[in-house]
């Protein structure tokens, strides 16, 4: 039968900090109304000032470990998906692995921008299937508060702090846990959604930090049109792909960066309102940890019952994007 990589455990930390639309009314030009009818957004939690993305995914993944009584010393992999690292280097994987105590598993960083936890559950689960490792821990977390421009109206309004983490391990049949992924890159969009400084192009220094060059920088409305069809294209693929169509999905996690996308991706693949996942409006965009953390909601109020189809698509810089099929086995 082969063997199939199985969700066992989901877990997520929120940073107890909100900044609210009204708080935000304060600092840029904006207003309540004007966030919430562009994006669906009315509130996002912030990290503390000196706490870093590690921080959060320590705590995500301890949910995990405390709710299956699992000891640490028995993960094998901890792959973490994120655009704000601790540093540049060590990985922040290797951060939490520290910190949890988990001395046996080794790990790595993906960066796949809003996509990177589907690129880190699909990696995860190569790993699984290839009989190569029991237990591996997915993280996605992102402190996008520490890359955002708190005088940039249109960007700041936008992102959050989270992380959420999945637990992966060996199933026995065939058709649950992780059934499909699709990924995809088109590096032609990466002038559209990017942080210029910081790295071996752009170095740190007074200039980068003058010109702002640390800060997340994007084109909206170009991002937009492609998030919006992309999303959807390949979510099709994959349901086109494994013989099932929008009436087979119990629920579709998509990433959570503007409700409009979220809507009109819904539309375009025949799903209810039910179906679709929403908690923009609870925590805004937080990268890495958008998905995960939705299948935290499911997986927190027992709403994913074995055998349930879920699909999740992403997309971000890169450009990035994603899909991937789960069928819930526990």
């Amino acid at each position: 039968m082969g063997r199939k990589a199985v969700v066992t455990g989901v877990g997520q930390y929120v940073p107890p900090g909100v900044l609210t639309n009204k708080d935000l009314e304060k600092m840029v030009d904006t207003s309540d109304e004007w966030i919430v009818t562009r994006t669906g957004i009315r509130e996002r939690h912030i990290l503390g000032k000196n706490l870093p993305t590690s921080y959060m995914g320590v705590r995500a993944a301890q949910m995990i470990l405390n709710e299956k009584n699992i000891d640490p010393l028995e993960i094998d992999m901890i792959v973490v998906a994120t655009v704000t690292p601790d540093m540049m280097f060590p990985n922040t994987a290797s951060r939490i692995q520290e910190k949890l105590g988990a001395k046996n598993a080794w790990g790595m960083d993906v960066n796949g921008a809003c996509t990177g936890f589907i690129y880190a559950l699909a990696t995860g689960a190569m790993f699984v299937e290839s009989g190569r490792y029991k237990k591996v821990l997915v993280i996605g977390a992102d402190k996008m508060s520490s890359i955002v421009d708190y005088t940039d109206r249109n960007n700041c309004v936008l992102f959050g702090d989270a992380a959420a983490a999945v637990l992966l391990e060996p199933g026995e049949e065939r058709d649950y846990g992780v059934v499909d992924f699709i990924l995809k890159t088109d590096g032609t969009g990466g002038k559209y959604l990017y942080m210029p400084g910081g790295g071996s192009l752009h170095p740190p220094s007074h200039e980068t930090v003058d010109k702002k060059m640390h800060f997340i920088h994007q084109e909206g409305r170009t991002v937009f049109k492609f998030a919006v069809t992309e999303m959807a294209n390949v979510s099709e693929e994959i349901l086109q792909k494994n013989g099932l169509s929008g009436t087979d999905i119990k629920y579709f996690i998509p990433h959570q960066a503007n409700l409009r996308i979220i809507d009109a991706t819904g539309k375009r693949l025949g799903l209810s309102d039910d179906q679709v996942v929403v908690n923009i409006d609870r925590y805004g965009n937080t990268t890495a940890a958008t998905i995960p953390l939705g299948l935290y909601e499911l997986y927190s109020q027992n709403k994913l019952q074995r055998g349930d189809y879920v699909l999740m698509a992403a997309f971000g810089a890169g450009f990035t994007w994603g899909s991937l099929l789960l069928r819930w086995a526990i």
